[in-house]
């Protein structure tokens, strides 16, 4: 929903060549799959197994979803035998810093909902197959636990706090800051003075706390007013979306989201069936042992 208005005029004029598969469903990129990668490893596996994850990732990368030229570097050297641990800084030596980590973290929140220690050292090791940068990494983080918060439906002035404490980064923490402060004092800001502040560009840092702001600002918002305020931020947008989507989602659950695009998404019964797996094996766990709690369904 965000790809179409990613980037400059080439971006998407390519997106409109390819955004669509052959049978005429919206084809979802390279965050949906990533995710969808987690996911799948969490449930075959029961755990958050680096090398299995790392196979996966290389064994459904499609060029036509978009993947950053770092991460198409790496997963093509790892289908070919390499391993993740000898790759993961080929373009940059402390790692990657962009928010492709982040983009995938979410599914950490899900599978070990109420464990945010779990949740932190699960994190760390889905992010470091591909960035292993600080700012990355805290990125991540904060996307997991903003998502583990929002499935607790905690209220909205707070979720960004609750977040803040979390943060060990200057670069985050300004950020962070500025956003709590338009939270807190309801200021309608323009997509304009988000990208200024915040940011809206690949890197975690440009990125993340600008999706968390618009997540928690659209938090009881329909689901399409979000999404067409990202659009209106330009530049990084199908990520952006992914992480804020995932946010929303958390708080709003499935019953959110407008049937009609879900209905044109490509592979929409396998993610659903894919989604219930994973609400089946980790959710309703924690629903029996926390059953005053209140989850997202």
């Amino acid at each position: 929903m965000g790809a179409a208005f990613e980037g400059g005029l080439p971006e998407r004029l390519l997106w409109k060549l390819i955004g669509s598969t052959r049978s005429g469903k919206k084809r979802y990129t390279d965050d949906t799959r990533m995710s969808l990668d987690v996911a799948e490893s969490i449930c075959r596996i029961r755990r958050v197994d680096q090398d299995d994850l790392a196979q996966t990732f290389a064994a459904n990368y499609k060029w036509s979803r978009g993947y950053g030229p770092g991460t198409v570097r790496m997963l093509k050297k790892i289908k070919k035998g390499a391993k993740w641990q000898d790759v993961n800084r080929l373009k940059h030596q402390e790692g990657s810093y962009g928010n492709g980590a982040a983009m995938r973290s979410p599914i950490a929140a899900l599978a070990f909902y109420d464990d945010n220690d779990r949740i932190a050292r699960a994190v760390q090791k889905i992010s470091e197959i591909t960035h292993v940068h600080p700012l990355s990494l805290e990125g991540a983080a904060l996307i997991a636990l903003a998502t583990s918060y929002a499935l607790s439906r905690i209220p909205m002035n707070t979720l960004l706090l609750q977040v803040r404490r979390q943060s060990r980064l200057p670069e985050f923490q300004i950020r962070l800051d500025q956003a709590q402060q338009w939270i807190s004092t309801a200021k309608n800001v323009t997509p304009a003075a988000v990208v200024q502040e915040l940011g809206n560009g690949m890197a975690a840092v440009d990125s993340c706390v600008t999706a968390l702001y618009i997540s928690v600002r659209h938090l009881d918002m329909p689901f399409s007013s979000m999404i067409e305020f990202i659009r209106r931020c330009s530049g990084d947008t199908d990520t952006i979306g992914a992480m804020a989507g995932a946010i929303w989602g958390a708080y709003n659950g499935m019953k959110g989201l407008p049937a009609e695009a879900l209905d044109q998404l490509e592979s929409a019964a396998e993610i659903k069936r894919l989604a219930l797996r994973l609400h089946g094996r980790y959710m309703i766990r924690h629903m029996k042992a926390n059953p005053t709690r209140s989850i997202g369904a």
